[in-house]
C-alpha cells in the first residue's frame, strides 16, 4: 500500500479498484474489509513515508546476510490482518500438517507403510535429492521438528501452503522484531487478544527440551551455526539469547565415546544432548559422495540415540517439492484426518497420466527444482521468455 489513505468513505476509497489478485485490506468493489477499517482510518492522517522511516529506524540492526554482507530488513508499515476465526483454522491446520510431516519423515526413514498401502510412490522417496539413505532405520527423524510453512492466498480468498520448510526453517526472530517495531510506531493500539509474539520462543524451547534423548528434564541445549558467514547470524544470536543456550561453531563439537560434546566459551567442554542445527550445511554427503562435517560430528552420536538434533539429519526430505504434491494424503494416512488447510496443487510428473495432462498447460504453471529453495531456479512460466 503507498501513499496517504484518506479516511474510509471518501472519494479516493470510493475509486478505489483492487486488481484481480486478492486484495487483504478491500473487497472486490474496493470497500474496506471490516477487520481493516480501524487500522485505515488510523492510518488516514498519518505520514506513510514517515511512518515508513519510523519503523525502518525502529529496526535498525535487524540484518539478513553474512560476511558483513547484510542488507536491513525491511517490513511493511502497514500490518496485515487475520481475523480470529481464520487464524484459528490456521493455527489447527498448520499443526495438523506438521504432525503429518512428522510422521512421514518416520515412516520414510523406517517401514514405509505409506508406500506400502499405495498413497506415496517409493521413487518420490528415492529420487529426492534431500534424502538421506544412512538415517534409515535410526531413531526417527519426525521427532523434534520445527516446521515453516509457507502461505499463499488465490484469488478466492483461500490461504493455502506454498511450500514445507523443514530443512532448516527459519524466521521467528524476525517475526517477533517486526511485531515490536509496529507495535511502537503504529499509531494505533494491537487488536485484543493477539497471538503474543514472544510465545513463539517459549514454544521453541520447550520443544528443544523434549526433544531430548531421555523425553525432556533440563537437557544440555546448543545452538549450532556457522557463525558470521550465515545469512541468519543475526537471527542466531537473537535466538540463543533468548533461549539462553551457547552458539557453537562446527570447529567447537567433538565426539567422545560416541556422544558429541561442546567446547564453551572458556575452552571447557560440556556434553549435549540437543543440537539445535541452523547451518548452511545440511546434507550428510558432498556433491562427490563424501561425508561432510555434519556427518562426521552428529551422525554417530545421532544414529545411537545418544543426542537430538533439531531438525533432524534426513528431515530435509519433507522440503521436497515433489513430496508437497502428497501432503495433504499424509494427512489423511497417518492422522486419519481431512486436511484443514489445503496444498498449492502441485503436480507429480512422474506419472504418465498427469504428464499428459500438464505439458498441454505448461505455459500457465510454475515450475521448482525440486530441492531448491529461496526461489533460486523457480520459472514462473507466464511470465518467462525462452531465455
Amino acid at each position: 500500500m503507498t501513499g496517504a489513505v484518506e479516511p474510509c468513505g471518501s472519494s479516493a476509497l470510493l475509486d478505489y479498484r483492487p486488481t484481480s489478485a486478492w486484495d487483504e485490506g478491500f473487497d472486490a468493489e474496493g470497500t474496506p474489509r471490516a477487520h481493516y477499517t480501524g487500522l485505515l482510518e488510523s492510518l488516514a492522517a498519518a505520514d506513510l513515508s514517515a511512518l515508513r522511516d519510523a519503523v525502518a529506524s525502529r529496526m535498525s540492526g535487524v540484518v539478513f546476510g553474512g560476511n558483513g554482507n547484510t542488507t536491513p530488513f525491511r517490513l511493511d508499515p502497514v500490518p496485515r490482518l487475520i481475523e480470529a476465526e481464520e487464524w484459528d483454522l490456521l493455527a489447527r491446520g498448520l499443526a495438523q500438517r506438521a504432525r503429518a510431516l512428522g510422521a512421514f519423515l518416520a515412516d520414510a526413514y523406517g517401514d514405509r507403510a505409506m508406500v506400502a498401502a499405495g498413497k506415496i510412490p517409493e521413487r518420490v522417496i528415492e529420487s529426492a535429492e534431500l534424502f538421506e539413505p544412512s538415517m534409515r532405520g535410526a531413531p526417527p527423524p519426525g521427532t523434534g521438528c520445527v516446521a515453516g510453512l509457507d502461505l499463499v492466498r488465490g484469488g478466492d480468498g483461500v490461504l493455502r501452503v506454498l511450500e514445507d520448510n523443514m530443512r532448516t526453517p527459519s524466521g521467528i526472530a524476525y517475526m517477533a522484531a517486526g511485531r515490536g517495531a509496529l507495535d511502537d510506531r503504529l499509531p494505533c493500539s494491537p487488536p485484543p487478544g493477539r497471538a503474543d509474539p514472544d510465545g513463539a520462543f517459549a514454544m521453541l524451547a520447550a520443544a528443544l527440551r523434549d526433544s531430548a534423548p531421555d523425553g525432556g528434564g533440563d537437557p544440555s541445549i546448543a545452538l549450532l551455526s556457522d557463525g558470521p558467514a550465515n545469512s541468519a547470524w543475526w537471527e542466531h544470536r537473537e535466538i540463543a539469547a533468548r533461549l539462553g543456550v551457547p552458539i557453537l561453531s562446527p570447529t567447537d563439537l567433538l565426539v567422545r565415546g560416541g556422544r558429541l560434546h561442546g567446547r564453551m566459551e572458556g575452552g571447557a567442554t560440556r556434553e549435549l544432548q540437543v543440537v539445535y542445527r541452523r547451518t548452511d550445511e545440511d546434507r550428510l554427503r558432498d556433491d562427490d559422495g563424501e561425508p561432510t562435517w555434519l556427518a562426521e560430528v552428529l551422525m554417530k552420536p545421532s544414529r545411537s540415540g545418544a543426542l537430538t538434533v533439531v531438525n533432524p539429519l534426513g528431515a530435509g526430505l519433507a522440503d521436497d517439492k515433489l513430496v508437497h504434491a502428497y501432503v495433504e494424503e499424509m494427512v489423511r494416512f497417518y492422522l486419519g484426518e481431512e486436511p484443514l488447510v489445503p496444498s498449492v496443487r502441485t503436480f507429480d510428473l512422474g506419472d504418465e497420466e498427469v504428464l499428459e495432462e500438464v505439458l498441454p498447460r505448461l505455459a500457465e504453471l510454475v515450475v521448482k527444482p525440486r530441492a531448491g529453495h529461496g526461489g533460486a531456479g523457480v520459472v514462473v512460466c507466464p511470465h518467462a521468455t525462452r531465455e
